[in-house]
């Protein structure tokens, strides 16, 4: 069981981060073409706003495969000389704060984006809502919290590198 959930979880994990990579692109791709119309007086109009909520997309869909893989900055100075022991305690002690804290973050930008949805706030120039967004990272938040479930069981299994 706990096998098929973690490699539920690293799929999705794996999707989203190929959906962040695609809205790379585009941004990357969106801007350049910007730029060179720029310079024929034929600007993309709302390029900012997109570039912006693609960015959403890019952090918010990026950090769970980040997460999952240990790509994020870890300072283990003073952490290997403890006992397994103790780190694994630390280990499954820091994750659960983190569960707590990307709950808290999840269960707000649902709320954000109920907010938004119900004012029909949208961005000034393209009139895009801003709703999808707030439950996409929201969405996001919740599948980090997931990885961090993994990581648990990998602690819990001995398989924790």
């Amino acid at each position: 069981m706990s096998g098929a959930f973690v490699g539920l979880v690293y799929r999705l994990s794996r999707t989203m981060q190929a959906i962040a990579g695609l809205a790379l692109v585009f941004m990357m791709a969106l801007t350049t073409c910007d730029v060179i119309l720029r310079i024929f007086g034929k600007p993309i109009i709302g390029t900012y706003e997109i570039v912006a909520f693609s960015g959403g997309v890019v952090i918010g869909f990026s950090t769970p495969i980040t997460s999952f893989m240990r790509g994020q900055i870890f300072v283990d100075f003073f952490y290997h000389k403890f006992p397994m022991v103790t780190q694994n305690i630390l280990n499954t002690c820091t994750r659960l704060v983190d569960i707590g804290l990307f709950g808290i973050i999840s269960w707000n930008l649902l709320i954000m984006g109920r907010d938004m949805y119900r004012s029909g706030e949208v961005s000034l120039t393209l009139q895009l809502p801003f709703y999808p967004i707030a439950y996409g990272i929201a969405f996001a938040m919740f599948v980090q919290c997931l990885v961090l479930v993994c990581d648990i069981v990998k602690i819990a299994k001995g398989k924790y590198e």
